[in-house]
């Protein structure tokens, strides 16, 4: 089980904790211990990563993750699933007692994991109540509610969370610094959200490895918002009909509005003013390097995947 859930991904939020850590340190004055620990911490995001994404799939009723079925659809799995996916959380806890229990930030590092679970629980609830399977409402479908999803959902997780235990294991104690962190990298995950919804309609199919089907999923997705937003009465009427739908006719509607609407040339610029904004942010705050995000920051930027 742990074999099938826990490797297979990209892996970038698990590395990204020795890359933050040689940042704040300095490569050559990382030590072996260190660089081991850091690893830990990195594998420890994958686990919850894996438990995340089990639940997730199993809520979604989704059919396959990273080109493989879900793990709840493989014979004799099941609802098993379910307490597969408790199970995958509580290896992460063990792996932070048997690794940590003798460091002095154990106890911040326990507060942090289970803080991000608590956000990233929250976040996925409200992308469930927002557009739950078999309705469409797309009047919950704004931009207050939607930048909520994807900050609790995505960003604590995937950004702030491997940054965190990067400055932890580094010593970093002071409370402003991981508040000024946390203010550039939410932001950031934020971005990195919209490039997938963005991806997720525009992207090719064989580069991003998978066909988008956030329209006939009823996501509230960055695109759906914004359409919304610019759309006449008309247009709008065009959404109620087709958003949401199974059908490829359906799908090819809101498709060609979007492109009558211009939300690529839109996301371009949302791309570069979010770009320009977070380097502003990176090179203001003084208590960190600004090569902790900007290492984060160049992996993101304009990806096609």
């Amino acid at each position: 089980m742990l074999d099938f859930n826990v490797p297979g991904g990209k892996l970038n939020r698990g590395m990204a904790v020795l890359d933050v850590l040689k940042a704040i340190k300095g490569t050559e004055h990382v030590t072996k211990e260190e660089a081991f620990k850091a690893n830990a911490l990195g594998w420890c995001i994958e686990w919850l990563q894996a438990f995340f994404l089990v639940s997730d799939d199993i809520m979604d009723n989704s059919v396959t993750r990273r080109g493989q079925p879900c793990w709840y659809r493989m014979p004799e799995v099941g609802t098993v699933a379910i307490n597969d996916g408790i199970i995958l959380e509580s290896c992460m806890y063990r792996i932070l007692k048997n690794h940590f229990r003798s460091t002095p930030y154990y106890v911040e590092l326990l507060d942090l994991f289970h803080e991000t679970t608590h956000q990233t629980a929250h976040g996925q609830l409200l992308d469930l109540t927002t557009a739950p399977p078999g309705t469409t409402d797309l009047s919950k479908f704004t931009v207050n509610n939607y930048m909520r999803i994807v900050t609790f959902k995505t960003a604590y997780y995937s950004f702030y969370l491997p940054v965190a235990c990067g400055m932890l294991i580094s010593g970093i104690t002071d409370a402003h610094a991981f508040q000024a962190a946390k203010d550039i990298l939410l932001i950031m995950g934020q971005y990195f959200q919209i490039q997938d919804d963005y991806l997720d309609c525009f992207g090719d199919p064989d580069v991003i490895g998978k066909i988008g089907t956030d329209i006939q999923d009823n996501k509230c997705g960055w695109l759906v918002v914004q359409a919304l937003q610019k759309a006449s009465s008309s247009q709008q009427q065009i959404i109620k009909d087709n958003y949401g739908r199974g059908n490829l006719e359906a799908v090819q509607r809101v498709k060609k509005l979007y492109y009558a609407l211009e939300l690529e040339p839109l996301f371009k610029q949302y791309e570069a003013d979010s770009h320009d904004k977070l380097l502003k942010m990176i090179h203001q705050q003084e208590v960190l390097p600004p090569a902790v995000f900007t290492m984060l920051l160049n992996k993101i930027y304009k990806r096609t995947k």
